[in-house]
């Protein structure tokens, strides 16, 4: 069988001018997620990353557990997270119902998350209506057609036993859940909620057959003194 290995990107610098880039806790997450593998001898035949910078930097950090470590990280847009900023934007324009206008950047984490759930409700539901000038917005049936092709690409690209790993983003991730167990859409997005930042999920495949062995795992940060650093946002 082979193995693709999904890893969420460290924990991002929300509230930071660029959100698009690993904070020093991010770092230090996808660092000892690279020092658990080394330990037990973990390596990887080819590393993939979609093109942001927090994934193309999760990639670099975990890059020299290849077995080829001279090999560089793929790029591969299709394993880009969704933009978020359209898919609130269009909710806070057509839907949110407040005595106090919200625009973005939210930075309150818990009132950001209630926005962001309510506004990606809708996007699933396909009740967020762009004009011609949304030209970033992704339709959700676009988002899930471009994973799921994706990980058909790659697990039909690296057969023979291959260890894939590829570093990407949350809604990346419960897609390519969806594409193993069959989750519904509504159950997708619940799950986006719960990948923690760094975990691992693990796909199995191979002879026509496709598994899932371990999702959202932690065990680089189980020990009592490094659950601190265990993040969502």
């Amino acid at each position: 069988m082979s193995e693709l290995i999904l890893v969420r990107h460290g924990q991002a610098s929300f509230g930071a001018e660029s959100y698009d880039k690993l904070s020093p806790l991010g770092i230090e997450q996808v660092q000892l997620l690279a020092q658990h593998w080394r330990s037990n001898d973990e390596q990887f035949d080819h590393v993939y990353s979609g093109d942001l910078l927090r994934q193309r930097e999760t990639a670099a950090i975990l890059q020299p557990l290849l077995v080829d470590s001279a090999q560089s990280p793929n790029i591969h847009v299709g394993l880009n997270e969704y933009d978020g900023t359209p898919i609130i934007d269009l909710y806070l324009r057509d839907h949110h119902q407040s005595d106090t206008p919200l625009q973005l950047p939210i930075l309150d984490r818990k009132e950001f998350q209630l926005i962001f759930e309510a506004a990606t409700s809708r996007w699933i539901e396909g009740s967020l209506q762009p004009s011609a000038d949304d030209i970033d917005f992704e339709p959700w049936l676009d988002f899930k057609a471009r994973v799921h092709n994706t990980m058909d690409e790659l697990m039909a690209r690296h057969g023979n036993g291959s260890r894939v790993l590829v570093s990407t983003s949350g809604g990346v991730i419960a897609l390519a859940l969806q594409r193993v167990l069959g989750l519904p859409d509504a159950q997708v997005i619940a799950a986006n909620w719960m990948v923690n930042n760094s975990s691992v999920t693990r796909i199995r495949y191979g002879g026509g057959r496709v598994s899932l062995s371990l999702f959202n795992g932690l065990s680089h940060l189980e020990k009592p003194q490094l659950r601190d650093k265990i993040s969502f946002r």
